[in-house]
């Protein structure tokens, strides 16, 4: 009798699950702001509706059919857009004024820095940001997949991620360092070199979750610890060539200008930073198709933390060549990704850089683009940064109008992922 009665609470509680999850399939929400930015133009009188997981349609709101049972919210003053992507992330760091890097990888353990990357998936997404890129745990190994996977199954709340687990770095050349030649301290990346050693270092990051391949094409080991390439054009060459078997692209962390040249000779799909970027290796880049990802706000953040005070002290050298090195890029056309590399600061603060983006001079509606559209088109995101019938359900709303200020997107007032409202 007992063994009967608990098979019939079974076949109840089923019922129940299938039931709610087709109702969530099926279930509608009409979203009524006063206007939306779609991914790539600004729209007046438009209403959203979504279905489930997707938007069912977007237009004008006389042209949206409403179903029965829609639960709509209204959202005046608002502008609705595409749920915005972080296109450079650590979200296994955190700011270098609480804790400095190197003591981050020699002294806290994968435990504390998992605890943290699930506050700081949490804090990224109710900012706004539905999708990241997070381009290397910085010694937390492969990390980033399992905190991946636990947020497309449900565990915790955190973006969508693209991850590339440890990041690959020429033998010697990052750190931590010690003055002790005896000693062996872990690495905030993997070494590897030369064919064999670059093969098996990104088929095993890919086996091990890697969706994108980074690679540190320069960095401070030159001659007294100035920035100086790290791999060599054939190595970056080879290293595009494996990874695109996979169906998957080599994203470079590239500072100088000889290193920003071998990465774009290379194919590579983005290169990060970009400091020393001259109008030559911008118009080679834009030859190339291949994008950039300035990081504008990791500049500023750490020298910031070196006792630099915005507005009050002089510009150091570091910020100044940032506004030339962008402003060159933009002059020569090169694709823009946003992309912060948020960990460096805040989590959460992610939209610091696109207020420094238009700071440093891109238009408003330009720099939006480049957190939504342009972003999933570079980083192969289907149905996601555009708001059309189809694509999925990422959406948020802020208050105001972010073309005319940009400082709205700091304002955010909804937060949807998968059709899931997450913050309202």
């Amino acid at each position: 009798m007992k063994k009967s009665a608990s098979l019939f609470l079974l076949l109840v509680l089923f019922a129940a699950i299938s039931q709610a999850q087709k109702s969530a399939v099926n279930s509608y929400i009409l979203l009524k702001p006063d206007r939306v930015f779609d991914g790539r133009q600004l729209h007046t009188g438009w209403w959203v509706l979504v279905k489930g997981n997707h938007i069912e349609a977007a237009g004008p709101s006389g042209i949206i059919q409403l179903p029965a049972d829609v639960r709509i919210i209204e959202l005046r003053g608002k502008t609705l857009m595409p749920g915005m992507i972080e296109g450079h992330s650590h979200l296994f760091l955190h700011p270098y004024n609480e804790t400095s890097w190197n003591d981050q990888v020699l002294t806290e353990s994968r435990a504390e820095r998992t605890a943290r990357a699930v506050n700081h998936a949490r804090e990224t997404l109710l900012a706004g940001f539905t999708s990241v890129r997070d381009l290397g745990t910085e010694g937390a190994a492969y990390d980033d997949a399992g905190l991946k996977t636990a947020i497309n199954k449900g565990v915790i709340a955190g973006p969508r991620m693209q991850v590339a687990t440890r990041a690959i770095v020429g033998t010697g050349s990052y750190g931590p360092h010690s003055s002790v030649a005896e000693m062996t301290l872990p690495q905030g990346a993997e070494e590897a070199d030369g064919t064999d050693g670059l093969t098996r270092a990104i088929r095993s990051q890919i086996g091990h979750g890697a969706d994108v391949i980074k690679l540190y094409a320069d960095y401070r080991w030159g001659a007294n610890n100035t920035a100086a390439p790290t791999f060599t054009l054939d190595e970056l060459k080879l290293a595009v060539q494996v990874a695109a078997s996979s169906g998957r692209y080599v994203v470079v962390h590239a500072g100088t200008e000889e290193g920003m040249r071998r990465a774009t000779l290379a194919g590579v799909r983005t290169i990060e930073h970009g400091d020393a970027g001259t109008p030559e290796v911008f118009k080679l880049m834009k030859e190339h198709g291949v994008a950039l990802c300035p990081t504008l706000a990791a500049g500023e953040a750490t020298s910031m933390y070196a006792g630099w005070k915005k507005g009050i002290d002089p510009d150091p050298e570091r910020i100044k060549q940032k506004h030339v090195s962008f402003t060159n890029a933009l002059k020569a056309g090169v694709t823009i990704c946003f992309g912060g590399d948020v960990g460096v600061f805040t989590h959460g603060d992610n939209a610091r850089e696109l207020l420094l983006m238009v700071d440093y001079g891109m238009k408003p509606i330009a720099a939006l683009q480049s957190a939504t559209a342009i972003n999933a088109e570079v980083f192969d995101l289907k149905n996601l940064g555009n708001i059309k019938p189809g694509y999925l359900a990422d959406i948020i709303a802020v208050e105001g109008n972010p073309i005319e200020d940009i400082k709205a997107v700091k304002a955010i007032k909804l937060v949807m992922k998968d059709g899931i409202i997450v913050k309202e």
